[in-house]
């Protein structure tokens, strides 16, 4: 996948939530699928991260998926890529370096999930961040339309291995939630991933208990063969559902993938909504 991708299956909307509007691009069943809001990774959304919205639509969703930094549909050069990340580390909609901290951006985002419930419909809202937006899932579970949410490599805050992105009243609501309403928050990563340490995991554990699940590849599951952002900037496998997918059976990401579709279809799909949680 080195080619940009038109997204010409997505229908590209501007929507104004809170007074900020963004592009979102949705794709799916419309009113008679429950959405689910992907987000994407540094550099932006790419023909990896539209793939992955894709597997999710035809598992039955729509997807929301905004843009929130970079080219949509493009693979940058590394030089692009590295302008986009520091253009986002210094942006007031991100807390890139900030532990205990929510970003604002998050708050728009939960406005979303309201807004693609209402569209929607169904039990309730799925998402699934990825990198910098990894941990937003996370924030997203205080808007209750949000039942289902997966933090694929959250690696905020960057310098801060064991820093946790969310305000700690936030974070002690959010626990509350999930014990209250008996859901449980996936998570992935890489052994080796510099950007998504052992004690980002561990700090979630501590933080969540029993509702964080963490699941932890080995490095030999990458996909070795990265767009060149990856290759000079992201030397050590991250990105467990898109750049680094190996799209072949039998392989961990594919499975990581398959238990992803299968949590939003048992959370968010009406007729198997209480069976598992």
């Amino acid at each position: 996948m080195k080619e940009d991708d038109a997204l010409e299956d997505f229908a590209r909307r501007e929507i104004t939530l809170n007074g900020i509007s963004k592009i979102v691009y949705v794709s799916g069943n419309g009113a008679s699928g429950p959405a689910v809001i992907v987000m994407p990774e540094l550099p932006g959304i790419s023909p990896h991260v539209a793939r992955f919205s894709r597997w999710v639509r035809d598992a039955g969703f729509t997807v929301y998926m905004p843009s929130l930094f970079g080219r949509d549909g493009a693979i940058p050069s590394a030089e692009e890529g590295a302008a986009i990340f520091q253009k986002v580390c210094v942006s007031a909609e991100f807390r890139a370096f900030a532990a205990n901290q929510s970003s604002p951006v998050t708050q728009w985002l939960r406005a979303l999930a309201r807004l693609a419930h209402q569209e929607c419909g169904g039990p309730g809202v799925g998402a699934i961040g990825m990198c910098l937006t990894g941990n937003f899932a996370l924030s997203m579970m205080l808007e209750p339309a949000m039942l289902a949410a997966v933090m694929s490599q959250p690696s905020l805050p960057f310098n801060d291995p064991a820093g946790l992105e969310i305000a700690p009243q936030e974070l002690a609501a959010v626990r509350e939630r999930l014990e209250r309403e008996d859901l449980t928050v996936l998570a992935y990563r890489f052994e080796g991933d510099k950007f998504c340490r052992a004690q980002r995991f561990e700090a979630y554990a501590q933080a969540l208990g029993d509702r964080f699940k963490g699941r932890v590849l080995p490095d030999n599951a990458a996909n070795s063969d990265v767009p060149a952002f990856f290759a000079k900037h992201v030397t050590t496998p991250h990105s467990v559902v898109t750049v680094h997918l190996i799209d072949e059976a039998g392989q961990p990401t594919v499975a990581a993938r398959d238990e992803i579709l299968s949590f939003f279809v048992q959370r968010l799909a009406s007729e198997t909504t209480d069976l598992v949680r």
